[in-house]
């Protein structure tokens, strides 16, 4: 089977712009400073820069491209992509990592393997900055998810990127965006996995595998384990598979980190969710393959920080199982027990992420974590909230919630806090247990986070309803259709701190 992706060397140089060797060499320009990029490098082009601005053939607009063959001597690249990056102060992270990944796509297209960005516009960020997001934003968009073809279309990828700067310290952030970019794309490959290649166990095994790299340990128990743990939820959702359940707990423990922090990452792991006895319509089924994206999410973020040895000890704790039909599977007007004692009345199978997630959530403050953040293909809800295009944030308290914006706007990643007020929690009141599930379709995002938080104990707590952005469902000039790997960058950035105590 042909890989996925591969992950390009990258090598930072501070070099005159000719002498850069290259098949393609990429020049970002903003909208509003065109002039800078026609006087250095009109010439070299047969002045077809500025004959393409004045007639309005290339406008450098964000994501806009204009491609030359170059004509001057000297030079040792035989073409030139003019990439538009809009205004200037618009050039955010996000837009960056962006026009990177649509360089790599058009530098794909032409069958171009060895690619130079040459670091000329600044927009809103410093040089570091720049060359971190470059390191990451190249990487991704070296992907093609059509593994499970017979007859692939031809495949190509590019296998070197020059990042032309005379930064301080930009070879080493390229090297740091270059292991996200890494992570970013192993995640993808999992969550664009189907279900039938992907049950419980071998997802616990695969990430086990990803997540097994220096200072980090692992463990996976089986359904007998789960057992003797008392994980109700988890075993509740996954008795209708022929697949048992599985969790997956790893650790990175750094000696230099502070002792009074741990971050706990879980993540949602359903591997295929037919919505059980609640069934889901057939329409648009197959996409539930992507319900075990929030624990790639977790695993891949948790590799990411050990490989680029932040100093911050992390917990990932992954409950993983598949959600069916069978004759055993839950039914509706059960009742579980959870591992933390808590009752619930399932009053809807299809709301099953939150119950895997509320056994998982509770086992990892057992294990230590003082600030925790799940991330999870929770709610529809959240996709009639905030759409395709920004992550639901939910959390307490206020800092903790606060210090994750920051670190999705490092990312450059959308997040938008939503409400948790105490009147909404009366909606999970049970007659027969201590809460329900789902208490019904009105702010169905808002309870299903309100449920998860019955079970994340004292300290603070975030989720991340990554049901609208987990998933492109078209290609886009900088990333295919499939699997986007939505927030790995903004646990990275987390990790990197601050972290309110």
């Amino acid at each position: 089977m042909p890989v996925a992706y591969e992950v390009p060397r990258i090598n930072v140089l501070s070099i005159p712009a000719q002498s850069v060797d290259a098949d393609v060499v990429v020049v970002p320009v903003a909208e509003d400073h065109a002039s800078g990029a026609v006087a250095e490098f009109d010439a070299a082009v047969g002045n077809s820069l500025s004959v393409a601005l004045a007639r309005g053939e290339f406008t450098p607009r964000a994501l806009e491209s204009f491609t030359a063959p170059i004509v001057a001597s000297g030079w040792t690249a035989t073409r030139m992509v003019f990439m538009g990056a809009g205004l200037r102060a618009e050039l955010t992270a996000e837009r960056l990592r962006r026009m990177a990944g649509a360089a790599v796509g058009l530098a794909r297209q032409q069958r171009r393997g060895r690619l130079a960005w040459l670091d000329v516009e600044p927009g809103s960020l410093d040089a570091v900055q720049r060359a971190d997001i470059l390191g990451e934003g190249l990487t991704i968009a070296n992907f093609d998810g059509g593994i499970h073809k017979s007859r692939p279309e031809p495949r190509f990828f590019i296998s070197d990127v020059t990042v032309v700067t005379a930064a301080n310290g930009a070879a080493q952030a390229a090297v740091a965006g270059r292991i996200i970019g890494d992570a970013i794309n192993s995640a993808r490959v999992l969550i664009n996995e189907p279900g039938n290649c992907l049950v419980p166990a071998g997802l616990a095994d695969k990430a086990a595998s990803l997540a097994s790299v220096d200072g980090v340990t692992v463990e996976v128990f089986d359904e007998r384990k789960l057992e003797t743990m008392g994980m109700g939820l988890l075993l509740g959702v996954g008795r209708g598979s022929a697949e048992p359940p599985r969790m997956l707990v790893a650790r990175y423990e750094p000696v230099e980190a502070a002792k009074d922090i741990v971050i706990g990452l879980v993540g949602k792991g359903v591997t295929f969710d037919t919505g059980g006895i609640s069934i889901k319509p057939a329409d648009g089924m197959e996409r539930m393959k992507d319900d075990m994206a929030g624990a790639a999410s977790v695993v891949a973020a948790l590799r990411a920080i050990a490989l680029l040895k932040v100093p911050v000890r992390v917990i990932a704790v992954v409950p993983a199982a598949e959600n069916m039909p069978g004759g055993r599977a839950l039914k509706p007007g059960d009742v579980l027990r959870s591992g933390s004692g808590l009752t619930v009345e399932v009053n809807n199978t299809d709301a099953e992420g939150r119950l895997i997630l509320g056994d998982a959530l509770w086992y990892a403050r057992q294990l230590g974590a003082t600030h925790l953040v799940d991330v999870a293909t929770l709610t529809g809800a959240c996709i009639v909230a905030l759409g395709k295009i920004t992550t639901g944030l939910f959390g307490t308290p206020q800092p903790w919630v606060d210090a994750i914006r920051v670190a999705a706007q490092r990312g450059g990643e959308k997040v938008w806090q939503m409400p948790l007020f105490e009147e909404y929690k009366e909606t999970l009141k049970s007659d027969i247990a201590d809460m329900l599930n789902s208490p019904g379709r009105p702010a169905g995002a808002v309870t299903a986070a309100m449920f998860l938080k019955e079970f994340a104990g004292n300290g603070p707590w975030a989720h991340l309803d990554i049901a609208g952005t987990a998933w492109a469902d078209e290609a886009k000039p900088w990333m295919g259709k499939g699997a986007t790997g939505a927030i790995i960058r903004t646990l990275v950035e987390l990790g990197r701190g601050p972290i309110p105590r």
